[in-house]
């Protein structure tokens, strides 16, 4: 199994779901974490990643990381300082149009959305809301383009999209979809070599449909219109995915995989899970699974069921604990006293 990792979680596309599977394996492996200096899930976002934000780092003894998976803004050269020179870098991407709509909701409070009543009338005049040099305003236009490290207010030529689907195809070994998450869980086990219990999750930081709203058609494509980068670095690398899926494994074999990695994330909710799924955040018994509520969005948790053994419930809880209390858990591990 790999154990240096590398993933750039890119904002509203499941990444919070992805970041649990690399938790759990971390946690049972007893592998290191490329931390924030003060503790927390933000590695100094939104400004590009530099190594000096990861705590234990030091310049005159550079130590490696296994797993550097927290909120970060991607500069790869400051990126090689913090792991080792063979970790396997992965990303996940979402189309821009749910993306945008999830944005729109869950980042309410930021400059360019606050003023704005709906997605559509942002849209309808996107420039007297948007204003680029508000310092969260990439929240609101590309923001996985942004994520990567590049210009979110770039021009959109065709040797600029060219250079910066170069650059992430240099970067990454392998970009997983959202709307494929099975899929890219049975292709991120084979680049991996891990086994099927490790990428089996249970989605985490979702809302709830009361708080999604259906785009029309003219929406959808003012959307992507608005954000064009984020839409040609999406339609690129969905169509390399399964390129990649014909390649390497092939549809057929691919269907019984996702049906495989389906049965036992069924089988383990049954165990795990109280009407095995999720639940409102005023019905979530159990205050530490709790998920944090941002913006407009009412976000999904879940509750155990009573009476498991230890071993299970501790895997079982591992399964739902929700983004920052996993990583405080983990951040207290690896940094506990040495010395009472």
């Amino acid at each position: 199994p790999k154990t240096d990792i590398v993933f750039l979680k890119v904002h509203k596309s499941a990444s919070s779901t992805v970041m649990n599977i690399l938790f759990r394996f971390g946690d049972t492996h007893n592998l290191t974490f490329a931390f924030p200096v003060r503790g927390g899930n933000q590695l100094s976002y939104p400004r590009h990643f530099l190594a000096t934000f990861v705590k234990g780092f030091s310049p005159r003894s550079p130590q490696r990381f296994n797993i550097l998976c927290h909120h970060m803004r991607f500069l790869q050269p400051e990126v090689q300082k913090v792991v080792s020179s063979s970790a396997i870098y992965f990303s996940i991407l979402r189309n821009p149009v749910q993306l945008m709509e999830s944005s729109f909701v869950y980042y309410k409070s930021t400059s360019a959305f606050s003023r704005a009543h709906s997605l559509e009338e942002f849209l309808s005049q996107p420039y007297y809301y948007y204003n680029p040099a508000d310092s969260d305003s990439h929240y609101a236009r590309n923001l996985m383009t942004f994520d990567f490290g590049f210009n979110p207010d770039a021009e959109v030529s065709a040797e600029r999209v060219q250079l910066m689907l170069k650059a992430i195809e240099a970067s990454f070994d392998l970009l997983l979809i959202s709307e494929y998450f099975d899929e890219s869980m049975v292709l991120l086990k084979e680049m991996l070599c891990w086994d099927l219990d490790s990428v089996i999750a249970f989605p985490l930081n979702t809302r709830d449909n009361s708080t999604k709203s259906a785009l029309s058609d003219t929406i959808m494509e003012k959307i992507k219109a608005w954000n064009r980068l984020d839409w040609e670095i999406y339609t690129h690398f969905n169509r390399t995915f399964w390129e990649r899926i014909d390649r390497d494994i092939g549809r057929e074999r691919m269907q019984q995989e996702v049906k495989a990695l389906r049965e036992r994330q069924a089988e383990l909710a049954r165990t795990c899970l109280q009407g095995m799924g999720s639940v409102a955040p005023k019905d979530i018994k159990d205050s530490s699974l709790r998920p944090l509520q941002h913006g407009n969005a009412k976000i999904l948790g879940y509750n155990l069921n009573q009476g498991l053994d230890k071993e299970t419930e501790s895997m079982c809880r591992r399964l739902v604990t929700p983004e920052l209390q996993y990583s405080s858990t983990l951040y207290k591990k690896q940094f506990a006293q040495k010395h009472p």
